[in-house]
């Protein structure tokens, strides 16, 4: 069968099972179509996007100023790498850098190559600024995090599922209990740490939500042993949890938005996924300039980093994300989706807990985490027009494209209800 035949979704999906590495475990749904909050599959059943390509497609499918930003740079110039200037990084650069409040940015492809980077930027700095002894730095990750699947990062993942039979593994690597200022207090008494990596929220962990206090006082911790203070905002950021960053109060949204979680400016900020409203690869690191001085021609780069057509489609995503308003939006939507899913759970004994910031929340199966039911009630939920996924066994994520309305939002509350009472049934 020619690839460019009509298949159904169960030869598409054999196609995959076949020629393709079995590293995912995906729905068994095969989408085709994306437009919004919607996405339709192969047999035109049309579904609401409650994941959003995991918080990449914050500006919503196919976003129609994304994708113009695509075509006419594609008809223009794509690719020079940076053995060259293009007329597009340096406008970019300043976009970006300006839109974020940092003096310099350091162009990537992928959320797991930024934090590559950053560890990479945080050592150096360590050696070149703080007087870390030739090969001693660390640097201090928490439990349960995910920062992406290189050798590296999973040298700091205590997962067993990412670190079985991937070893040996990078030294220096500190893990602590995540939310535990006491821990992290301990950990910086070594002199040897260059900086603590952090997710503000761990969203592959089931979308924990620390200590209201928790960042701004790490950060001072941090501060005061001359530590950089990484935030890992790959799935976090882009107005995702209805501020522009979730470590930061350099946005526009409501005062009682960022009254809700301490302003801090990390010294290093790791940006992907939405930055490019999921139509590109394109991740960032962004620093001022004396973290990012130390590196010099020659230390790092990439190919496809800071590509003319990843520059043209990042400036137009995030001028979305202002014009849009989607902070603000995720803030409001995300405010009510919890008080109905309370609503919910007050009647319900399936649910045990909704937790989130903005429009990154999760609802907790009350069930073991071995066991099938959150699977089973997104696959229900997928029969009733939403996509979800479980992560860590019993519990279920929902992020969907920050576009979406009010009365969307409802509707899908709607089938989210639905399906957990049929379940009690």
């Amino acid at each position: 069968m020619s690839v460019l035949e009509k298949m159904s979704s169960k030869e598409a999906i054999a196609l995959e099972e076949k020629y393709g590495a079995q590293n995912y475990h995906p729905l068994p749904v095969v989408l085709s179509k994306g437009e919004g909050v919607f996405v339709w599959d192969l047999e035109g059943n049309k579904y609401y996007d409650f994941l959003s390509a995991y918080s990449a497609v914050n500006q919503g499918h196919c976003h129609p100023k994304i994708i113009n930003a695509l075509k006419v740079q594609a008809e223009k110039l794509t690719l020079t790498s940076r053995a060259f200037y293009n007329d597009m990084l340096g406008k970019y650069e300043k976009y970006v850098t300006e839109y974020f409040g940092f003096d310099k940015v350091l162009p990537m492809n992928t959320g797991a190559e930024a934090v590559e980077t950053a560890i990479k930027l945080a050592r150096k700095w360590g050696y070149e600024k703080k007087g870390i002894p030739t090969n001693q730095a660390k640097i201090i990750v928490c439990h349960n995090n995910f920062h992406g699947r290189t050798v590296t990062i999973i040298s700091a993942s205590n997962d067993p599922i990412a670190t079985e039979n991937f070893g040996p593994f990078t030294p220096g690597m500190v893990s602590i209990r995540y939310n535990d200022l006491n821990a992290l207090k301990e950990a910086l008494k070594d002199e040897n740490v260059a900086a603590f990596l952090v997710e503000p929220i761990q969203g592959e962990a089931g979308v924990f939500v620390p200590d209201d206090n928790y960042i701004s006082e790490a950060y001072k911790l941090c501060k005061s042993k001359n530590v950089l203070f990484i935030a890992d905002e790959v799935q976090t950021g882009i107005a995702r949890t209805g501020r522009l960053l979730a470590t930061c109060g350099n946005c526009s949204c409501p005062d009682k938005c960022c009254s809700e979680t301490p302003e801090v400016k990390p010294d290093i900020l790791i940006l992907g996924k939405a930055l490019s409203g999921g139509v590109f690869p394109v991740s960032a690191v962004l620093a001022d300039h004396g973290v990012m001085e130390v590196i010099r021609p020659g230390n790092h780069g990439s190919t496809f980093g800071g590509n003319p057509l990843a520059c043209a489609v990042a400036i137009a995503a995030l001028d979305v994300v202002k014009e849009e308003k989607l902070a603000e939006n995720a803030f409001v939507l995300g405010n009510l989706f919890r008080e109905e899913m309370q609503k919910l759970i007050n009647q319900s004994d399936l649910i045990s807990m909704v937790r989130g910031k903005g429009l990154l929340n999760a609802i907790v199966i009350n069930d073991s985490e071995d066991s099938s039911t959150a699977w089973d009630i997104c696959m229900a939920m997928k029969a009733n027009g939403l996509l979800a996924k479980p992560t860590h066994g019993n519990i279920i994520r929902f992020a969907p494209p920050l576009v979406m309305t009010k009365d969307e939002l409802l509707d899908c509350i709607s089938i989210i209800s639905k399906t957990i009472k049929e379940f009690e049934k």
